[in-house]
């Protein structure tokens, strides 16, 4: 089958940072539908594992875990699916990735796909829309139709994961959004998914909260830069709030929080699948519900750039434009 991996942790513009390979079909565990991948999304863990995880001598690494596709063979053990059925997920981390023809996922982590997007716009939702949702319930504890009179602070809006965010918390919630965005382009595009306000991240937080007249904020959701913007995130939060963070960070200094007894939360959407924890079948449950969203027109895709076939080339491009830290919701490739 097709597919696309890497040898050597290269730098994006190397051309061997990213190949077009063969490999064989993938094994099908008891457990897993064997699917047909029609289209795949690019996240910022992709440009992580690419730059900072080796594969073995001679073995080629496959990337990507947001897929939409067609089940083409199920495990003895499946459940809940059946061949040809059309589903989307984001796939384990502990196993190869989606960036080919066929791939193998454990069935308590997909769901069927929107019936109302094409591949490539379901292709982009899986993986944000299971951090965004984790982070907000099962996190941050916000309750289904709750959180009246309280507000979400969330840093790096128009992300993936902050663009899924944004119209979770607006759609299931009671909360004030606040959103944080330095472009133009990409404040339109907050306030266009449902941000009740957005101030820019370029300048301090704290300020441009009480500039705005919404002053300091029950809760933040920190997606990126959280080591850059860490002080004016405590400043920001009420006594007793609450910070949930999802970025990578060599360091986190937790007793500054200890004045305003703040609780720190940290998201990371791989934890089910990769300790299959007795929950894992959550996150099918949450994509599933999320699909009946989509379909009925109450939470959109996130996909707004489009970059052709799933091919090396076209995926060093996607990789290129994440680590610019310019990309506005999701990267997406469809077809080989």
């Amino acid at each position: 089958m097709k597919a696309i991996g890497y040898y050597q942790s290269l730098a994006i513009d190397h051309l061997e940072s990213l190949q077009d390979i063969e490999l064989p079909a993938p094994a099908v565990g008891p457990r897993d539908l064997l699917v047909r991948v029609k289209a795949i999304s690019v996240n910022p863990v992709d440009t992580k594992v690419r730059k900072n995880m080796a594969p073995e001598a001679g073995q080629a690494k496959v990337l990507g875990w947001d897929a939409a596709g067609t089940v083409e063979a199920i495990g003895a053990g499946v459940k809940n699916f059946k061949v040809g059925d059309r589903v989307y997920y984001a796939g384990s981390i502990m196993r190869p990735g989606t960036s080919s023809e066929l791939h193998a996922v454990d069935e308590r982590i997909a769901a069927l796909a929107p019936t109302s997007l094409d591949d490539a716009q379901a292709a982009a939702l899986p993986l944000t829309t299971i951090t965004a949702y984790e982070l907000l319930f099962d996190r941050l504890k916000v309750l289904k139709g709750g959180g009246a009179g309280q507000t979400l602070l969330v840093t790096g809006g128009a992300g993936g994961v902050g663009s899924i965010l944004i119209q979770l918390a607006r759609q299931l919630t009671q909360l004030r959004v606040v959103a944080t965005a330095s472009r133009a382009e990409t404040r339109a595009w907050c306030l266009a998914l449902g941000a009740h306000a957005v101030i820019d991240h370029s300048k301090p937080l704290a300020v441009e909260l009480k500039a705005a007249g919404i002053g300091e904020v029950d809760m933040v959701a920190s997606l990126t830069q959280t080591g850059q913007h860490y002080a004016q995130i405590i400043e920001s939060l009420k006594p007793q709030g609450q910070l949930a963070v999802i970025d990578d960070l060599p360091t986190l200094d937790a007793m500054p929080l200890k004045t305003k007894c703040i609780s720190l939360h940290w998201e990371m959407m791989f934890t089910r699948s990769r300790f299959e924890t007795p929950d894992i079948a959550e996150q099918g449950a949450l994509l599933a519900e999320v699909a009946a969203l989509v379909d009925s027109g109450r939470i959109r895709t996130t996909a707004n750039a489009s970059f052709g076939t799933i091919n090396a080339a076209n995926l060093r491009k996607a990789h290129a434009l994440i680590e610019s830290g310019t990309a506005q919701g999701k990267v997406v490739l469809a077809g080989f």
